[in-house]
């Protein structure tokens, strides 16, 4: 069985908006190794639709980009993509699967079926599969930013903490800090 990472950018604020991230190579290197150590990507509806608006154009060379930027579009094409959406059934985005019904069934059918691991990057469905605690690891991008609005992490809240054993810490040339955290149960 493969582990459920969740991995996003967030501000010293807790906001999430991925307008408010640094977005340079360094940060797209580092995403691109998560991704590439990781068997599929999940997301929810709201995630995959602003993905696929604009990443497999870069991935096709129709938007200009830098090369790691290209580096990350390229292989974020070729990666199994999972998406959890009660109002959406079809998704064309190459390598794009729906996971329909039960979320708790769903998810932890496609952890079991990808032992290199699943990497979430949907904030509204981790606080979901938080809940049904599925996710196992955290690797978070901290950006030296306070964005002062929202949405923030775990917003909707959770039931109960979440006490997590810190695994590495490693600072970016931009002040950021990629922070990777297993739970402790």
């Amino acid at each position: 069985m493969g582990l459920l990472t969740f991995s996003i950018n967030v501000t010293l604020d807790g906001c999430v908006d991925h307008q408010e991230g640094i977005a340079d190579d360094e940060t797209h290197a580092f995403f691109t190794r998560l991704m590439d150590e990781g068997g599929a990507m999940l997301w929810g509806r709201i995630t995959y639709e602003m993905m696929e608006s604009y990443w497999p154009a870069v991935a096709r060379g129709e938007e200009k980009a830098p090369p790691a930027i290209r580096e990350w579009a390229v292989k974020l094409e070729a990666k199994p993509k999972y998406v959890v959406s009660s109002t959406r059934k079809a998704f064309p985005w190459t390598n794009s699967h729906h996971i329909a019904g039960d979320l708790r069934t769903g998810v932890q059918r496609l952890k079991d079926a990808t032992p290199a691991g699943v990497l979430l990057g949907s904030g509204k469905l981790a606080t979901e599969l938080d809940r049904l605690d599925l996710i196992d690891e955290y690797n978070l991008l901290v950006h030296p930013r306070i964005a002062g609005h929202g949405p923030t992490l775990y917003q909707s809240g959770l039931p109960s903490t979440r006490r997590l054993e810190l695994i590495s810490a490693m600072p970016l040339r931009s002040g950021a800090v990629a922070m990777h955290y297993r739970r402790a149960r």
